[in-house]
C-alpha cells in the first residue's frame, strides 16, 4: 500500500466513525469499535488520523456491520414484499462510504469499468467507480436515439415478460476489467443480463456487489455465472 492509498484509507476509517458519532455518545461509539474514546474524539475531530491497521479493521469490520444496520433502518418492505430503499439509493454520501466499505470487505479487484443497470443502480455505480477511479457504464431497457451499435442482452422471464438491456457498445472494450453493482438482487435477473453484456464485450468480471439482495437465489444464480467475488451489504431471508 501506498502513501497515498494510506491515506485515503484513512480518511474512509474518519468518515465513517464520524457517521456513527452522530447518533452514539464516544463511550457508545467506543463499545461498538473496541477503541479507546480519547482516541475515537481525535480522530472524529480531525486532530489525528487512525493508524493503517487500525483504519483498515475500522472499514473493513465495523464498518460493513454498521453501514447495514444503517441501511436496515432506511428500507422499507410493504405487505407484498416489495422493497422501497430510497432512502439509501437517493444519499450518496451514504454510497460513497459503502464504496470503500464494500472494496476492503469483499476484496474486489480494482475495475476499469463499473456497470450497473438505470436507474436505482446509477447513484451506487457513481459511488464504486469514483471509489475504484473506473469508468461508470449502465444499461437501460431502451435504446440511445444517436447511439449506433449497442450490446444487447434479452430474457424471457418466468412471468413470460421479457426483458432486455441494452449498452452502447463503446462503453466496455475488451480486456477491460468490469464489476457488476446493483442495489438489489432478488431472483438474479437483472445481474445476469449485466454478466451477460460483460461476456459478449470480452470483458473480464472481477466481482458482483449489491447494497440488498433479498434471500440467496439471486447471489446463488451470480456465482454460477462467474468465479468473481459475489457480496451484498445486507440480505433480507
Amino acid at each position: 500500500m501506498n502513501r497515498a492509498e494510506k491515506a485515503a484509507l484513512q480518511l474512509q476509517a474518519v468518515a465513517v466513525l464520524r457517521m456513527l458519532k452522530e447518533t452514539r455518545t464516544y463511550e457508545e461509539l467506543s463499545d461498538v469499535t473496541g477503541l479507546p474514546a480519547g482516541d475515537l474524539n481525535r480522530y472524529v475531530n480531525g486532530h489525528v488520523l487512525p493508524g493503517t491497521d487500525r483504519a483498515s479493521e475500522v472499514v473493513e469490520a465495523v464498518g460493513r456491520d454498521a453501514l447495514a444496520d444503517e441501511l436496515l433502518a432506511r428500507v422499507e418492505f410493504d405487505d407484498e414484499g416489495y422493497v422501497d430503499n430510497s432512502g439509501v439509493v437517493f444519499d450518496q454520501s451514504f454510497l460513497d462510504l459503502v464504496a470503500p466499505v464494500a472494496a476492503e470487505t469483499f476484496e474486489f479487484e480494482s475495475p476499469d469499468v463499473v456497470l450497473t443497470a438505470a436507474t436505482d443502480g446509477i447513484t451506487l455505480g457513481a459511488a464504486m467507480a469514483s471509489f475504484f477511479d473506473a469508468r461508470l457504464a449502465y444499461a437501460k431497457k431502451s435504446k440511445e436515439t444517436a447511439v449506433e451499435e449497442f450490446i444487447e442482452s434479452r430474457q424471457r422471464l418466468a412471468s413470460g415478460i421479457e426483458l432486455t438491456y441494452y449498452l452502447p457498445a463503446s462503453a466496455v472494450d475488451a480486456g477491460d476489467t468490469v464489476l457488476v453493482v446493483d442495489d438489489l438482487i432478488r431472483s438474479g435477473e437483472t445481474q445476469e443480463l449485466l454478466l451477460d453484456i460483460a461476456l459478449q464485450a470480452d470483458a473480464d468480471v472481477t466481482g458482483v456487489f449489491t447494497l440488498i439482495a433479498v434471500g440467496d437465489e439471486g447471489m446463488e444464480r451470480a456465482r454460477e455465472i462467474t468465479d468473481a467475488p459475489v457480496g451484498a451489504l445486507t440480505t433480507f431471508e
